[in-house]
């Protein structure tokens, strides 16, 4: 590899130091930023479109990212040789995001977020596609407790099933499809250029949306929907951090914390309460997700050992 190339590469993954406590520490916070945005996601969401409050999101998030952008800045980020991953990433955080948010408008929060979090076991069945992953008969039991705790929460064909819950299925398929992209790239593209082709590619695609649902905001509502898009993008930041001091494995279990925080909020902003079935529903999700991580690092584990055993290692 040429030298340059080595220290592009340098720079652009940073080393790796082994420090769960502080990673998970990370986590946690980083599920006070989502969850708050979250709930103010559904707060806006009686008073804006939920395209609208997206593109409120996705404009700050580019604000943000503005910098990196710009040719003559020294953090210049744009320089890339997977422009079509990048932009279906972009098009897939889009997805989740737009899709959670319709959903937020007509669910309680705590039903939304917990149906959300079946995104792992959307990643097991698509890792098998598109990453010619081999999955076990264990995971894939994991993933059916995983959707019966989904059906659980839903109970379709009965009285109390809401045809909004697809929503949030829907926004964990597409945050499902943003993680395999992200793997598809991972340690050949930087975060920040990853992080910037997302921002720009859902405000093109917002932008184009928004004016045949444009409803003109109070400054209250563009000041939520401001904070909507810091907290969120703060919130994925920090996970991005988190994961420099700590295995996946170890730190996904504590992303399910998430789900107490818009709980809470939940109760005291919009006075609900989880049914029995919500929080058995969740309890069957989070315990397939706990699991399905384990069963990550056990298979990472047995790598190693392979990779250490191989003679050309």
């Amino acid at each position: 590899m040429p030298a340059p190339e080595k220290k592009q590469q340098a720079r652009r993954a940073p080393a790796r130091v082994d420090h769960p406590f502080k990673g998970i520490a990370l986590i946690l916070l980083s599920t006070i930023f989502l969850g708050c945005s979250d709930t103010t996601a559904k707060y806006l969401s009686a008073s804006l479109p939920s395209i609208e409050i997206t593109w409120i999101r996705f404009l700050t998030f580019t604000l943000l990212f503005t910098p990196v952008m710009l040719p003559a800045s020294p953090f210049y980020a744009m320089r890339t040789k997977r422009p079509g991953l990048h932009v279906m990433r972009g098009a897939a955080l889009l997805g989740s995001s737009l899709f959670f948010i319709t959903g937020l408008g007509f669910l309680p929060i705590a039903e939304a977020s917990a149906t959300g979090f079946v995104a792992p076991l959307f990643v097991t069945a698509l890792s098998i596609v598109f990453l010619g992953e081999k999955v076990g008969m264990r995971r894939w039991i994991a993933t059916a407790l995983g959707l019966i705790g989904v059906l659980i929460i839903l109970r379709p064909g009965t009285s109390a099933f809401h045809p909004a819950a697809v929503f949030p299925l829907i926004s964990a398929a597409c945050w499902a499809g943003t993680l395999i992209l992200t793997r598809m790239m991972s340690g050949r593209e930087a975060v920040v250029t990853t992080m910037a082709y997302s921002s720009l590619t859902g405000l093109v695609i917002l932008t184009v949306l928004v004016p045949f649902v444009w409803v003109t905001p109070s400054w209250t509502a563009i000041a939520l929907g401001i904070f909507i898009g810091v907290a969120s993008t703060a919130g994925q930041w920090i996970v991005v951090l988190a994961y420099r001091y700590g295995d996946a494995s170890v730190l996904a279990p504590f992303s399910y914390t998430q789900l107490l925080w818009v709980s809470i909020l939940g109760y005291f902003i919009f006075s609900e309460v989880p049914d029995v079935f919500t929080i058995t529903g969740a309890a069957f999700i989070v315990a397939s997700g706990l699991y399905i991580a384990h069963r990550e690092r056990v298979r990472r584990a047995q790598l190693l050992v392979l990779e250490e055993r191989s003679p050309n290692a």
